[in-house]
């Protein structure tokens, strides 16, 4: 056993006088006011001979090239080993995306865009060229330059320390995925008709803490691990770190503001901060072509989780879980253990078929024999799941297998494992109960993002986050993942 060694930095990614770009959604939108600031936190962990630097972002997503980047930017002199940092998203859909926009369409627009008429173009729901708003090769190397200096800060600030595990329950993330009575499925799907016949999957309210002091036993950080992307403020046209910001934000109110935040979004590709049977309508989702309610039932429920209420109400659920588990901490570990290990895994790319790609292709065809002008961002949703097979058909002419990059950790009784996947619900599941570990901390969107890894039954249901476009591997591969991810955490226990 050896002590253990503890630092954490926190970095602002708001880009201060600037607008940028908001990530997320399949419409374009440019950002306002600043509703609640961005950053990203570091927390680095060293004991024995081991180590690791956890870098969380408040973005949508992180990227293999961009993660690639951080570490070719650090010193070869930065103190750690390069290959055991770790860069995740907690999802948030309003905040900056660091590509520019030719490259930010997905490979099924660009599949679309290549089988345009000629005459016909993608017509953006939003375009400003406007020199003030960051973004392509500018924003990427800013937000490449404030993940660096947060990972080093905190590798600096190291200092011997301790730590105490916790665990809470708060109900913030739902399954969103509508199953029907033809076996079909929806994302946000309307459960109220004849049809619904059950959510595609369960929740779970489970909050997995991890606390860290100095060795007097004051409060440097905390680092919770929560099944629901934080994207309740996904149509807002402002920038928000959603409910993490105000999570950190009740925490320094409470215990002062050199407390640290960190939030590993666990395993919730289906999961959202909306109850679909209790459905509250807000305004602000009316722009995206996957919701849509006729007629919309008054509910006496949560306020709308599209909007600021709801956002500060999941908050103060998690930070309340968090109060009381701090509350009763009595054993504080200051030697113990640390392995950590950055492994390639090689997963299958999800196929489909040469009849399905040939029927993609009549659809498509018949779209724009009957299309009226150029495309716009709905028709592009509506047309996703065509040109998304096509996309992929081409694709798997030279691609079989494709690495990914994840790392798997002991410290003392606790696992920690990431994925680059929006993983689906059951999959996390199925790692934590097999887990030999007393707590086992999962993080999705860390080290890349692939899209969605649904399950089987998801991809019979199909929609949006379970057809093949929305992802680069499915269930065969999601379940190699889950193997693999076990067979590693067990031989550390």
């Amino acid at each position: 056993m050896n002590k253990i060694k503890i630092g954490w930095s926190e970095v602002s990614i708001l880009p201060e006088g600037r607008r940028v770009d908001l990530a997320g959604q399949l419409y374009e939108r440019i950002s306002g006011e600043v509703e609640t600031p961005i950053s990203v936190t570091a927390l680095a962990l060293e004991c024995g001979g081991d180590h690791m630097v956890f870098v969380g972002c408040d973005l949508a997503a992180t990227s293999e090239k961009l993660l690639t980047a951080v570490r070719d930017y650090l010193p070869d002199d930065c103190g750690f080993d390069k290959k055991k940092l770790l860069i995740s998203a907690i999802h948030t859909h309003a905040s900056f995306s660091y590509a520019d926009r030719s490259d930010s369409f997905s490979s099924a627009l660009k599949a679309l865009t290549a089988l345009m008429p000629e005459g016909v173009k993608y017509a953006p729901r939003v375009s400003d060229d406007s020199a003030d708003i960051i973004r392509g090769e500018e924003a990427k190397q800013f937000l490449i330059e404030r993940i660096a200096k947060a990972a080093i800060e905190a590798w600096n600030n190291r200092a011997e320390g301790a730590y105490a595990a916790g665990f809470g329950r708060a109900a913030v993330g739902m399954c969103r995925r509508v199953c029907y009575d033809d076996g079909s499925a929806k994302m946000w799907g309307n459960a109220n008709t004849a049809n619904f016949t059950e959510l595609e999957s369960g929740n779970d309210g489970g909050i997995e803490m991890l606390f860290t002091y100095d060795l007097n036993k004051k409060l440097t950080g905390v680092v919770a691990n929560i099944a629901c992307p934080a994207q309740v403020l996904e149509h807002q046209n402002y920038i928000s770190s959603d409910y993490v910001g105000k999570v950190k934000g009740f925490l320094r109110e409470k215990y002062g503001n050199d407390v640290n935040f960190l939030c590993m979004i666990a395993p919730a590709g289906d999961q959202c901060p909306r109850d679909l049977i209790r459905w509250v309508d807000s305004p602000v989702c009316k722009n995206d072509p996957n919701i849509h309610r006729e007629k919309v039932i008054e509910r006496r429920a949560d306020p709308s989780m599209f909007d600021i209420k709801g956002c500060t109400l999941a908050a103060k659920r998690i930070a309340n879980e968090i109060f009381w588990a701090l509350d009763d901490v009595t054993e504080y570990v200051t030697e113990t253990e640390l392995v950590h290990k950055n492994l390639t895994v090689e997963m299958p790319l999800r196929r489909v078929t040469v009849a399905e790609y040939h029927s993609a292709l009549r659809t498509i065809k018949e779209f724009f024999d009957n299309l009226e002008g150029d495309v716009s961002y709905e028709d592009n949703a509506h047309m996703q799941i065509y040109s998304g097979i096509v996309a992929r058909y081409q694709l798997q002419q030279t691609m079989d297998i494709y690495p990914i990059e994840v790392h798997i950790a002991r410290l003392g009784d606790i696992a920690f494992a990431s994925n680059p996947y929006e993983l689906f619900l059951n999959y996390g599941n199925q790692i934590r109960a097999r887990s030999l570990a007393k707590q086992t901390f999962l993080c999705q969107l860390c080290c890349g993002s692939y899209g969605y890894l649904p399950t089987e039954k998801a991809e019979q249901g199909s929609h949006y986050s379970a057809f093949v476009g929305s992802g680069t591997a499915g269930h065969v591969g999601g379940e190699m993942l889950v193997r693999k991810t076990l067979a590693e955490i067990n031989k550390l226990f």
